[in-house]
C-alpha cells in the first residue's frame, strides 16, 4: 500500500524529486506518499482505457475531438502534486500545452485506476483536492472487481452518478457521445488476424 514517507516536517516537492523513478510519489497536505508502479491488471485497465477515449475525443475519430487525454500527468494543485492515472483537458480551457513539465491547471476530468496500493489514498485524499480544484469529473476504474464509478462534481461534492461491472457497455459523462465497452478494460486482446484461436 501506498504509504506517507516518515518525516518530522512537512515533506517538499524535492522529496517527491528524490523518489526512485521505478516508484510513483504525490505529495498531499504536506505528505510524500510513494507506491509502486502498477501492476499488470491495473496497467492493461489505464492503457485500454485512454485507448478507447483517444481517437474519438483527442483525435475526433468517431466522436467530436476537443480534448487532451494524457498519461499520468504531474498535476500541481495549490500545495498538491498528483498524478491521476489518466486526466483530460478540454481544448478551450487549455488551447495548447504548458512549457513546465507539469500543469498548474486542474483537469476538467481525471481517471485513477483502483489497486490495493492506491484505493485508500484515491478516495480519502486525492478525491478532496480534486473537488477543491473544480475537476468536474472523476472516474475510478477497478481492474480486480471489473467496475467504472463515475462521479460529477456539486456544490455539495462528489455525486456517484453510476457504478458499471463487467462487461457492460456505458454511455459516462462527459464522455457519453461514445459507447464505452468496458469489457475491452479487462479482458484479453483479440487473437491475431487469420489465427485459429
Amino acid at each position: 500500500m501506498g504509504h506517507p514517507a516518515e518525516k518530522l516536517h512537512p515533506a517538499t516537492y524535492a522529496d517527491l524529486e528524490a523518489v526512485p523513478p521505478h516508484q510513483v510519489a504525490e505529495l498531499i497536505q504536506g505528505t510524500l506518499y510513494v507506491f509502486p508502479r502498477p501492476a499488470p491488471k491495473h496497467a492493461s485497465a489505464h492503457s485500454s482505457l485512454g485507448m478507447q477515449l483517444g481517437p474519438p475525443f483527442r483525435f475526433g475519430d468517431g466522436g467530436p475531438g476537443g480534448w487532451w487525454i494524457l498519461d499520468e500527468p504531474e498535476l500541481h494543485l495549490g500545495g498538491d502534486t498528483l498524478v491521476p492515472d489518466l486526466a483530460g483537458w478540454r481544448v478551450e480551457r487549455m488551447p495548447e500545452l504548458p512549457e513546465t513539465p507539469y500543469f498548474p491547471l486542474a483537469p476538467d476530468w481525471v481517471c485513477e485506476v483502483a489497486s490495493p496500493s492506491t484505493a485508500a489514498i484515491d478516495r480519502a485524499k486525492k478525491m478532496p483536492v480534486y473537488a477543491r480544484e473544480g475537476v468536474q469529473h472523476l472516474w475510478i476504474v477497478d481492474p480486480i472487481e471489473r467496475l467504472l464509478e463515475v462521479f460529477t462534481l456539486t456544490p455539495e461534492g462528489w455525486l456517484l452518478r453510476g457504478v458499471h461491472h463487467d462487461d457492460a457497455k456505458v454511455r459516462a459523462v462527459p464522455f457519453d457521445a461514445i459507447e464505452l465497452d468496458l469489457s475491452k478494460l479487462w479482458n484479453k486482446p483479440a487473437p491475431p488476424a487469420g489465427s485459429s484461436t
